[in-house]
């Protein structure tokens, strides 16, 4: 059995110039990097403005588990399908992060026959967007610090530092830091520390403006610090947005791509759901609406994650209306929420299967909340019995919303023939529910009343236990004038709570903040919950201890 890197390498791929002219775009709209990944161009946002937008098609899926789902697997060979039933579809994904790659979670390409490709390009440096964004955000740190040095004309408090350098690496030895040690000239001594460049505000800004001149206001935005006297401190304030601004300005150009079967893909962004709000770019996903019939996108993680920021944060921003969504599970994933352990995963167990399909029947009701319709995507392991898959079935049925058996991939576009038609049949059914779509909550809600509407409705929970330390946070945010934003809530993806160990459907418990952080020019607040972590570690035996490239050039053991 070919590994994924191996099916990726044997693919027969078109020149990028040719999917762009697929799609209708001329080459003077594309910057291609090398023969096959290109940026696209501004002028391809102004030429596209008038074009009616396709409908958009979220997929997400179920808590994660260590038995795999395959939520970027479907959203790849649901693509591949479109095409295969004469759609016009362009993916819109988002740009994985090396640390995952290099830990334990692994790419964001897809596997098997639904895979992004260049995979190799795709999972490593890409185009160097990630860099840009590590650079920009390191900027705004280096050019604080050197304020600090230099006199501290502002007045600036070296406790009250509100950002963190950022590595787009897992590195838990870097947490927590201390800066300016060997004396004065080597700067202000103060504690520091680093977080996931995936979790940085400048990423979360970055897919969230709609213009370069979008982004230059945010990015001076950005909350930075607080003077001796309690005065926020901007980036504006000690002028760094103009020069961030131009380390981003190429990176804020979506990224063209294809799939195995020459399905086009727009890739660009890549915040974590569990610590950041888990979508791609804006501009990646309005420009996919205007390119194709259909735009397919996806958000990180569970749906209690991903999907909600999705609806709550990208599309009350960008004023988009989803016109379905698609929900990822798998059978030995809701066994496994069932109370399987992973070893036994493998043998047909019915009984736990119904007890863990309440994990699925909960993100179904959740996504009905947003006025969105759901077909639910089973994609498929062989070790599946009959009856298995016939549970499923029928609990889908009741619960009054389609089902697919989907083989990706294992067969590619062809393998999702049945979960595209449904997803169309679905959108035709409903025709005007895109008007049925609406948020959760009203942003000019309270910080607190959003969170706990958030945590009652999504996770279920029965309420929300506030430290002093998450009070006291919210004063300073609502005092600054921005109490009126959405919540991008930092939770653990393996469960609806803030407790991973407890999986299928918990009950009887509340959510802890123990902090809140302002992301002034993302224009959301931060709620962090249980022990997650900004900056992740590796695992034992990390994903990179198996990576190798040859004298040639020939990369292996990526996937």
């Amino acid at each position: 059995m070919l590994s994924d890197i191996e099916i990726a390498q044997q693919a027969k791929m078109l020149k990028i110039g040719r999917i762009a002219e697929n799609l209708g775009i001329s080459e003077d709209d594309i910057e291609p990097y090398g023969h096959y990944k290109a940026k696209l161009t501004e002028s391809l946002f102004v030429k596209t403005a008038n074009e009616k937008d396709g409908k958009l098609i979220l997929v997400t899926a179920i808590n994660p588990t260590p038995a795999g789902e395959g939520k970027t697997t479907v959203s790849v060979g649901l693509a591949e399908a479109m095409a295969k039933i004469g759609k016009n579809a362009v993916l819109a994904l988002r740009e994985p992060s090396l640390g995952p790659v290099f830990g334990i979670k692994g790419g964001a390409a897809g596997g098997g026959y639904a895979q992004v490709v260049p995979m190799e390009d795709i999972n490593l440096h890409f185009t160097g967007d990630m860099h840009a964004i590590t650079a920009a955000n390191n900027l705004l740190c280096a050019l604080l610090d050197n304020h600090m040095q230099q006199g501290n004309a502002l007045g600036i408090d070296q406790r009250r530092i509100m950002i963190d350098r950022c590595l787009d690496m897992n590195d838990r030895a870097l947490r927590n830091v201390v800066v300016g040690l060997g004396g004065k000239v080597n700067g202000v001594p103060r504690q520091d520390g680093f977080r996931i460049t995936v979790a940085s505000e400048v990423m979360a800004i970055l897919c969230l403006a709609s213009d370069l001149t979008d982004l230059k206001e945010r990015l001076g935005r950005i909350l930075v610090a607080y003077t001796y006297e309690g005065k926020p401190v901007y980036a504006r304030d000690i002028g760094a947005h103009g020069a961030m601004t131009a380390l981003l300005k190429d990176a804020l150009k979506p990224n063209l791509v294809q799939t195995l079967e020459n399905t086009p893909v727009v890739i660009h962004g890549g915040p974590f759901a569990n610590i950041a709000h888990g979508c791609n770019s804006v501009r990646a996903t309005k420009l996919a609406l205007k390119l194709g019939d259909y735009c397919i996108t996806e958000a990180g993680f569970g749906a209690d994650l991903g999907a909600e920021k999705f609806f709550d944060i990208k599309c009350r921003f960008a004023g988009l209306k989803p016109s379905c969504a698609v929900l990822v599970a798998t059978i030995r994933a809701l066994k496994y929420n069932g109370g399987v352990p992973k070893t036994e995963l493998t043998y047909e167990n019915i009984e736990a299967l119904n007890n863990g399909i309440v994990n699925l029947k909960t993100h179904i009701e959740n996504i009905h909340k947003f006025g969105v319709p759901v077909v639910v995507a089973i994609n498929r392991f062989y070790t599946d019995t009959d009856a298995e898959v016939a549970a499923v079935e029928n609990f889908c049925k009741e619960m009054g919303v389609e089902v697919s058996m989907t083989e990706v991939f294992a067969k590619g576009g062809e393998g999702g023939k049945d979960l595209a038609e449904k997803v169309c049949a679905t959108i035709e059914k409903c025709e005007g529910c895109q008007t049925n779509f609406k948020p959760l909550y009203d942003e000019k809600l309270p910080i607190k009343e959003k969170i706990g509407i958030i945590a009652k409705e999504i996770y279920r929970a029965d309420g929300v236990n506030f430290t002093a330390q998450a009070e006291k946070a919210i004063k300073e945010i609502e005092a600054l004038g921005f109490g009126e934003t959405p919540v991008c809530v930092a939770k653990t993806q393996y469960s609806l709570s803030d407790d991973p160990a407890k999986l299928g459907k918990p009950e009887n418990f509340v959510i802890t903040v123990r902090d809140v952080r302002l992301s002034a020019g993302a224009g959301f607040a931060v709620a962090l919950t249980g022990d997650i972590m900004v900056m992740p570690g590796l695992p034992k035996a990390p994903a990179a201890l198996k990576i190798d490239c040859d004298n040639n050039g020939n990369i292996s053991g990526l996937f």
